[in-house]
């Protein structure tokens, strides 16, 4: 097995040199970091880790823990950490918890063990206080997306209120005055959120929002179709619906499908997310744009700053905005 001084050797540099290179503590001429590049490929030179990380006290590694790796959202988010974390020397480890408690405090447990240096966290339910109690022990961990209250680490979010703000001011211009919404979990933070900038733009036009009109279950294209079924069987059904996620919007396309309706003649729809999906729907779908990636690679910044000690944001809000294709109209007169 290679050893960097037959690196250095083939190279014609030092050893101090190929480390320093490896570390990114160098910058070298373009012929020097070509031919320690060479080097490296001829000899098939793997870096011993486990004595790096005894000399170091790190493992240039950060855990990645996040509901569903096969959400197209959280696949994109994950992408943009992995990516910004590459070109920083770092490597990734996933854990897909799949909503469960259990795997959520496993990933947390491998930070303790310090089998990675740090933990971007994402989560889809609320805290019953578990993992506000373990995090507390922690240093290195960025929240991503949603939040748990009760813990002191920085945390990155899009302005959800005012997405939710932006959606009910856009249908009330547009004409409806009985609008529904379908959403996530009861007590989610983005939840709670999107509800409150939603109910600000109908309470600034003199509207409110029925409870009878509220379903909210969770972020799925299934809860959309079941809850879109519910309201839509009723005489009095709202004209429009704000959905809290896209999955939540298609959900609730394919139940007016069901029902020999359409949107937005029948219901006009607008969601949340913009995801690569939303405009290839019909109608097009009409939805609230937050910036996925850039939440991901700021996320990983973050970690790393904070792995540096350098001090960071506690709070960080990134912008949305209102993306209008084809699924508001004005409600029908019929």
């Amino acid at each position: 097995m290679a050893t960097i001084h037959d690196v250095a050797e083939d190279a014609g540099v030092s050893p101090t040199t190929v480390s320093r290179y490896l570390n990114n503590r160098i910058e070298l001429p373009a012929a020097t970091a070509a031919r320690i590049d060479a080097s490296i490929a001829k000899l098939d030179y793997r870096p011993n880790l486990l004595a790096k990380r005894l000399s170091t006290g790190k493992t240039e590694a950060i855990g990645l823990v996040a509901p569903e790796i096969g959400n197209p959202f959280f696949a994109e988010l994950a992408a943009a950490v992995e990516d910004e974390a590459e070109s920083h020397g770092y490597a990734v480890f996933m854990s897909s918890t799949h909503g469960r408690r259990e795997r959520e405090i496993a990933a947390l447990n491998r930070l303790a063990d310090r089998h990675v240096d740090g933990l971007i966290m994402m989560t889809n339910a609320p805290d019953d206080g578990t993992l506000a109690r373990l995090l507390a022990g922690h240093e290195n961990v960025v929240l991503i997306d949603e939040d748990i209250p009760g813990v002191d680490v920085p945390r990155i979010h899009v302005d959800n209120a005012l997405g939710g703000y932006l959606a009910g001011r856009h249908l009330v211009e547009m004409g409806h005055t009985r609008i529904g919404l379908i959403g996530g979990p009861d007590g989610l933070f983005s939840v709670n959120e999107r509800r409150a900038g939603f109910e600000r733009a109908l309470v600034e036009a003199g509207l409110s929002l029925a409870p009878v009109d509220v379903l909210l279950g969770d972020y799925t294209r299934e809860f959309g179709h079941a809850a879109a079924l519910k309201l839509c069987r009723r005489s009095d059904r709202p004209t429009a619906i704000f959905a809290q996620s896209d999955y939540n919007a298609i959900g609730i396309l394919s139940a007016l499908r069901e029902l020999g309706l359409t949107a937005p003649k029948d219901l006009s729809i607008v969601g949340f997310d913009d995801m690569p999906f939303a405009e290839l729907t019909s109608p097009a779908l009409t939805t609230i744009r937050q910036p996925i990636a850039a939440m991901g690679r700021l996320g990983f910044q973050t970690l790393l700053a904070l792995l540096n000690k350098r001090e960071v944001a506690q709070m960080t809000r990134l912008p949305v905005e209102l993306v209008i294709r084809d699924s508001v109209a004005p409600p029908s007169k019929d």
